[in-house]
């Protein structure tokens, strides 16, 4: 029987007094990965900010039974959320090493650190490669590569990623999402994704939601969306 791991429950989010989110209901088992589409503008980068309590939010997100509404940003990432943000969002002035380092700063098994940045390295070759060079100057593939590391470097229970493959090359992004099923499966780290290519994330995800103008309109496993008429037609191309 699948364990819930994260659950939203009747999510409002606000920029100021202008409401985005309203009433967003989802859950995400333990072990899988969910996606969330939508269009521009439907409220998906903002539903991964409420989950971090960096937008004012009312409703329930309960996180392993614990709920995060009304939280500290800093006391979500303690409890294992980690959050890649679009824009990669790296510290562009410090060191790759640097940067892996900073992802572990709510840890106290300083003596693992060792072992997770070797991980890292035999994971993303390249980061090992410029693993002393300025963050600022690397490829957009590689920052994607060291935001994703970065928060790996956490061992979070749950990722959140926004827009993995925004701007990158084909081919980098196909390393990037098969990288992400790896860590799915083999470190068993939970994900919510949040991704314009459709194709992409439902090809990824176990389970989805639709998001249209800050409400849920459909959600589905992901082979029952991808073979559903409306979602084909809007999202898919088909």
């Amino acid at each position: 029987m699948s364990e819930v791991l994260l659950e939203v429950e009747g999510l409002n989010a606000f920029y100021g007094a202008t409401q985005v989110l309203h009433g967003v209901s989802f859950k995400l088992d333990r072990g899988n990965i969910t996606a969330i589409l939508g269009a521009n503008g439907a409220g998906k980068t903002t539903t991964l900010r409420a989950l971090c309590q960096t937008v004012r939010t009312t409703g329930n997100v309960r996180f392993e039974g614990q709920q995060l509404v009304g939280r500290a940003t800093e006391q979500v990432v303690r409890l294992g959320v980690a959050h890649v943000p679009d824009g990669r969002g790296t510290f562009t002035a410090l060191s790759v090493e640097e940067n892996l380092r900073l992802g572990a700063y709510v840890r106290r098994d300083k003596a693992a650190l060792a072992e997770d940045l070797d991980r890292t390295y035999a994971r993303f070759p390249r980061l090992a490669e410029r693993r002393r060079q300025q963050a600022g100057t690397l490829s957009g593939g590689e920052q994607q590569m060291l935001a994703i590391s970065r928060a790996l470097m956490l061992r979070p229970k749950l990722l959140l990623l926004d827009e993995p493959s925004f701007g990158l090359a084909p081919m980098i992004v196909t390393e990037i999402f098969r990288i992400l099923r790896s860590i799915n499966t083999n470190d068993h780290v939970s994900m919510l994704l949040v991704e314009q290519n459709a194709h992409l994330a439902l090809d990824l995800a176990h389970d989805a939601y639709l998001l249209e103008t800050g409400h849920v309109a459909m959600s589905g496993t992901s082979e029952a969306l991808k073979a559903d008429a409306a979602v084909r037609k809007a999202y898919l191309g088909i």
